[in-house]
């Protein structure tokens, strides 16, 4: 009989039905790193979110035979160690397709039409002490019109395309930083960076994504440009980001995601006067967060444990 260790269960709201076949499930709200290995002895089936599966704890684990990521990002768990000891690895996608766009949009927005900004001028007063009906003390620029590079088009990447070209914007298709060759319908990783008034970033956390935006490329970007992140805070340089953010070598910044999660109370991504800046929203890891989206991962989380159980694995990684 399986035995199967959630945990990471409060990573999740949503109605979890129980696999279809004779089961032991056992949930944590939460599990440190060092915790892990721990937890999972026993365990044939684990499901995790954020909780790493090292090479050692796939070596401490010797009846591990699925891990079922809650989640897309396989980063946080070593696929070589699982393919080497025959563990199955299976994702969740496609489930954020609708709520990830919408959360881009929405910071988009609040940074093209500099709603932060606004609002600060109402706590001053000054539309309160203005001799006229509105006031302009901060430019809006509007989507319409507007370039949006996109670096990943996976089905997130391809919503945000969607949700982009309806607002009237051109949309640019980054090919990889490395590559010799364009494929059709992508344009040149430098070139996007030039033209794109804002750029939205929806690769995976790979070694070759890893640090994928950095001083050169922000210095690249116009000085007008926004850039959004609702993907892994490894794939850009924050160092560099709150450098461009101080010195004006891009207009503002959306982020929905840091390096470190949670992050420590020194993290430099929530430094006050960072957050204080009316250019810079961040947000705590919830664009995916939709009660639909997490309904539906959910479901299809059980439907790959299921899947595997009866031998034909879907959404496998490894």
């Amino acid at each position: 009989m399986h035995r199967i260790v959630f945990l990471e269960s409060e990573s999740l709201i949503a109605e979890l039905r129980r696999p279809n076949f004779a089961h032991d499930w056992v949930a944590y709200p939460n599990t440190a790193p060092d915790q892990v290995a721990e937890r999972l002895a026993g365990a044939t089936i684990a499901i995790i979110n954020k909780a790493p599966i090292s090479a050692a704890t796939v070596n401490a684990t010797s009846g591990l035979k699925m891990v079922a990521v809650a989640a897309t990002g396989t980063n946080v768990v070593d696929l070589d160690a699982c393919r080497a000891s025959g563990i199955v690895v299976a994702n969740v996608r496609g489930y954020a397709e609708h709520t990830v766009p919408e959360h881009v949009m929405a910071l988009l927005l609040a940074l093209s039409r500099n709603l932060l900004a606004w609002r600060e001028t109402l706590q001053a007063g000054r539309w309160q002490q203005s001799d006229q009906f509105c006031l302009f003390d901060h430019p809006i620029r509007d989507l319409h019109g507007a370039t949006l590079g996109l670096m990943g088009s996976g089905s997130l990447g391809n919503g945000v395309a969607r949700l982009a070209e309806a607002f009237g914007m051109r949309v640019l298709r980054a090919e990889r930083k490395d590559a010799t060759s364009l494929r059709p319908g992508y344009t040149a990783f430098s070139t996007v960076l030039a033209e794109a008034d804002a750029i939205s970033l929806h690769c995976p956390l790979t070694a070759a994504t890893r640090g994928l935006i950095g001083v050169a490329e922000l210095q690249a970007m116009k000085r007008s440009a926004l850039l959004i992140n609702t993907a892994r805070g490894g794939i850009v340089d924050e160092a560099a980001l709150i450098q461009a953010l101080q010195e004006g070598w891009i207009a503002g910044a959306g982020f929905d995601v840091v390096s470190v999660e949670p992050p420590g109370p020194d993290h430099p991504m929530l430094a006050p006067a960072l957050l204080a800046l009316p250019n810079f929203l961040l947000t705590p890891h919830v664009a995916w967060a939709s009660r639909p989206a997490m309904q539906a991962l959910a479901d299809q989380l059980i439907d790959n444990i299921e899947a595997f159980v009866a031998g034909a694995p879907k959404n496998r990684v490894v």
